[in-house]
């Protein structure tokens, strides 16, 4: 498994636990910023890590801002990405099992480094679970391509 991560400057308290924790758990990651010299705006920290998803280069992307909330809808701007953003460990786990999100989202602002930790765990360690889950991401795709769905 390999994970491409990013952050604007809000998500930078979140960045190295995160990291921490994908290097314990035996998990690749890039990191695609924030760096210095990089733009601040996180549009750009979510398409860089969206594009590497998409493009197969890397299994799973996690991006951080402060809320979460802007950077997961810039992520689900891309074709292909389904970016959740989360708060708990539930969640998380249920985005895989039953949304198959490849991105995850955070906010530095509002949460802390060891709930981020426990909450990518959920995420990286979770499965999708297929079945009338699947029906439910084809319908995802429709909407991507601008279908209808009734």
């Amino acid at each position: 498994m390999k994970i491409a991560i990013a952050c604007d400057p809000a998500g930078m308290p979140l960045k190295g636990p995160i990291e921490e924790t994908l290097t314990e758990l035996g998990i690749e990651y890039v990191d695609l910023g924030m760096h210095e010299g990089d733009c601040r705006d996180y549009p750009v920290f979510a398409l860089r890590v969206a594009n590497k998803v998409v493009n197969k280069e890397c299994d799973f992307g996690i991006v951080l801002c402060g809320t979460g909330v802007g950077i997961s809808i810039a992520a689900n701007k891309v074709d292909g990405i389904r970016c959740c953003h989360c708060s708990d460990c539930y969640s998380a786990k249920m985005s895989r099992a039953h949304n198959d999100a490849n991105m995850l989202a955070l906010g530095g602002r509002v949460i802390a480094p060891e709930l981020a930790k426990l909450i990518v765990e959920n995420f990286v360690k979770g499965e999708f679970e297929g079945g009338r889950h699947q029906t439910r991401i084809d319908m995802f795709k429709i909407i991507e391509q601008g279908g209808q769905l009734e």
